[in-house]
């Protein structure tokens, strides 16, 4: 029997990341001349591709590619690893593969930074494989990734489970009939992973593997 799959969001669900999003988000508002968004609103920024978020917060098309530029420049300029893995997270993933599943990280953040940063941060050796959007954020979003990482495995595996922070993840797991475990610990705003459909929500990495093994026993 081939083995159950876990896929794995990265920003807000693995890595607490928010400090060099806003970091680069503001150098975007600043380099455009546009009005900065509140703190609360730059926190969403976390998760979704980049373009989607300048969109819902006054970038208009004419600025978005001096956006897109200057947000990449800043994380390149070091804001990339102004980041860490969450507390307990090591030992979740350390217990799920000890369970016999295999893990892939499906991330919205570009493949061309997501990769790199796994390896730096430990997380690499610890999942099969990490899957992220083109360079191009634009021409993507985390149903197309998810299905790039689907598309990976040799056998089709006995059942699949997403694990996220953020309406996105919930939304492009759905588009493949994947359930989505929603964590508390990251970036979404009240409600909305309840309201996307999360199957269930998770409140500390220490509880994440005992919720995913019983997902997956569930759909089996």
């Amino acid at each position: 029997m081939t083995r159950p799959l876990v896929l794995l969001d990265l920003d807000g669900t693995l890595m607490d990341s928010i400090a060099g999003v806003v970091t680069a988000a503001t150098a975007a508002y600043r380099a455009t001349g546009l009005p900065l968004p509140t703190d609360a609103e730059l926190r969403t920024f976390a998760g979704p591709p980049i373009t989607d978020s300048f969109a819902r917060h006054g970038v208009p098309a004419d600025l978005m590619d001096a956006a897109v530029d200057a947000y990449r420049a800043a994380l390149e300029a070091g804001a990339l690893h102004d980041t860490r893995v969450f507390d307990g997270i090591p030992d979740a993933l350390r217990a799920l593969r000890a369970a016999g599943l295999q893990l892939l990280i499906a991330t919205s953040k570009p493949a061309v930074w997501a990769r790199p940063l796994c390896a730096d941060f430990g997380l690499a050796e610890l999942v099969d494989g990490v899957f992220g959007a083109p360079l191009d954020e634009s021409t993507s979003n985390k149903a197309a990734v998810i299905g790039e990482a689907l598309a990976s495995l040799a056998e089709p595996p006995s059942a699949v489970v997403m694990v996220g922070d953020r309406e996105h993840d919930v939304e492009g797991a759905q588009v493949h009939g994947v359930p989505t475990i929603g964590v508390t610990w990251g970036y979404a705003l009240p409600g909305e992973l309840d309201d996307a459909g999360a199957v269930a929500l998770v409140d500390s990495p220490a509880e994440l593997a005992r919720a995913v093994l019983e997902q997956l026993r569930l759909a089996v």
